[in-house]
């Protein structure tokens, strides 16, 4: 008999059932991400064909596409649980929210790390006022303020729906991050993989990056999963205490 999808997501909204699945689900993410990066930057930063453009600095945007991908995913995923925290205020849907911001900070930083160590030889300089990179900051100062929000008051559960309300209004920067190369005349190069299927890159090229991305995405969700299952076991603890 197959399982309502309701009551899957009312169990996974328990505390005991998250707290349990994210710790055996955790490992396994963060292994497989250990094969896919060996596999995926092996070939991109050794292997894959030299890019006519670019010459071998090319490379480095096996690391920066990544990074910067999944710093918007984070940041969208967390305004997803922070909405549903709204909703139905679960102890599950504000771990997760609060757990995807250290991550994505830190997705966020290498991004515009490896985009300055990219931009120096292609553009001649380690940065410049461009609205994507612009954009890319004011994530990080985001993310930076929101964590730094988030641990101002010991009672983590007080400040959950102010921190999800100001999540939620952060978002609009993400569509100026990834439209930004449309919306206005930058340095930035176009996407090089977008929905309109009008690849810019070669095949070979592109699929090693889809396998890089991989690799980031399976990182992070063990990296988020994990911290979430230890905030969670730390507000258990604080409930019981409070008696």
């Amino acid at each position: 008999m197959s399982m309502n999808p309701l009551y899957a997501l009312r169990k996974l909204s328990s505390p005991p059932t998250f707290m349990q699945l994210a710790a055996k689900v955790s490992p396994i993410l963060g292994y497989t991400a250990i094969v896919f990066a060996i596999i995926g930057f092996t070939y991109g930063l050794w292997l894959a064909p030299t890019d006519e453009q670019q010459g071998e600095v090319y490379r480095i945007l096996y690391i920066h596409v990544p990074a910067a991908w999944m710093s918007m995913f984070l940041y969208t995923l967390a305004s997803m649980y922070g909405v549903v925290h709204w909703v139905y205020r679960t102890k599950v849907s504000a771990v997760m929210m609060r757990a995807m911001l250290p991550t994505g900070a830190w997705m966020t930083l290498l991004a515009l790390v490896t985009g300055a160590l990219w931009g120096k030889p292609t553009w001649g300089t380690y940065w410049v006022w461009d609205a994507r990179l612009t954009s890319e900051l004011l994530l990080l100062f985001i993310y930076i303020g929101l964590m730094a929000f988030a641990s101002m008051v010991e009672d983590e559960s007080k400040t959950d729906r102010i921190l999800a309300l100001l999540i939620v209004v952060g978002l609009v920067n993400i569509p100026l991050i990834y439209f930004s190369v449309v919306f206005w005349n930058t340095l930035h190069q176009g996407a090089s993989i977008g929905v309109s299927g009008n690849a810019r890159m070669a095949l070979e090229i592109k699929l090693t990056l889809l396998l890089c991305t991989l690799a980031f995405w399976l990182a992070c969700a063990a990296l988020v999963l994990a911290r979430a299952r230890l905030m969670l076991m730390w507000r258990e603890i604080q409930s019981k205490e409070r008696g």
